[in-house]
């Protein structure tokens, strides 16, 4: 019993700091993502799922799973 509690702690820490580290992304300093995001949609809007899911997959490399995540934390609908 002792050996899962210890097992199940270090998991729980490796991945709580797998966590940590994707909540805190690496800032867009070339403004390529932006850049990215006005040539597909001229007039974006990150409220509308669809446009929002499109430009997370296309500009930030993001999955189907995560950028739908992403935009509803984000407000779209």
């Amino acid at each position: 019993m002792k050996r899962f509690a210890v097992l199940l702690a270090t998991v729980f820490i490796l991945g709580g700091l797998g966590t940590l580290s994707a909540c805190s992304p690496e800032p867009d300093t070339t403004g390529a993502i932006s850049n990215c995001v006005r040539d597909l949609f001229p007039s974006y809007n990150p409220k509308i799922m669809d446009q929002c899911v499109n430009a997370c997959k296309k500009c930030d490399r993001g999955t189907t799973t995560t950028c739908t995540t992403s935009c509803t934390l984000k407000g779209a609908r």
